[in-house]
């Protein structure tokens, strides 16, 4: 098996962003393209979602399925090396997601996670997110 030095892990991993990522752009477009106006990343709210919908009081994450652990082929993949780090740092991860979506849900947000898979069915991702939308103000 070929180890990956930590030097090269180091570098790689560092190129993996937070936002603007190729998934939540995609989202992005999909959603404006519908007709709806958002703002992004909001600092005021907890978790900063990646869409934020204030006048409807909704909010979308873009979730990666690996990071995030969706239960899907890629969500349910671990590392084969170092799991003793991955495992605990990639929970962390899904648990923090829940605090936030708690918080959120708390102060009357309402909340949909978009997972990196769903844009298989780009068809079926535009009716979960009119469904959770609702109709467009013009």
């Amino acid at each position: 098996m070929d180890r990956v030095q930590p030097e090269k892990r180091s570098s790689m991993m560092s190129r993996i962003r937070g936002k603007n990522t190729r998934t939540e752009l995609t989202v992005r477009r999909l959603v404006w393209r519908l007709g709806y106006r958002y703002r992004l990343h909001q600092q005021n709210l907890p978790g900063k979602p990646d869409l934020v919908f204030q006048g409807r009081k909704k909010v979308i994450f873009v979730h990666g399925c690996f990071w995030h652990r969706h239960d899907c082929p890629a969500g349910r993949q671990l590392p084969k090396s170092r799991q003793e780090f991955w495992y605990p740092k990639l929970a962390r991860n899904a648990e923090r997601d829940q605090e936030v979506q708690n918080a959120l849900r708390a102060m009357d947000w309402k909340v949909l996670v978009v997972w990196s898979c769903q844009l298989k069915q780009p068809d079926r991702l535009e009716v979960v997110i009119r469904e959770f939308l609702g109709p467009v103000h013009m």
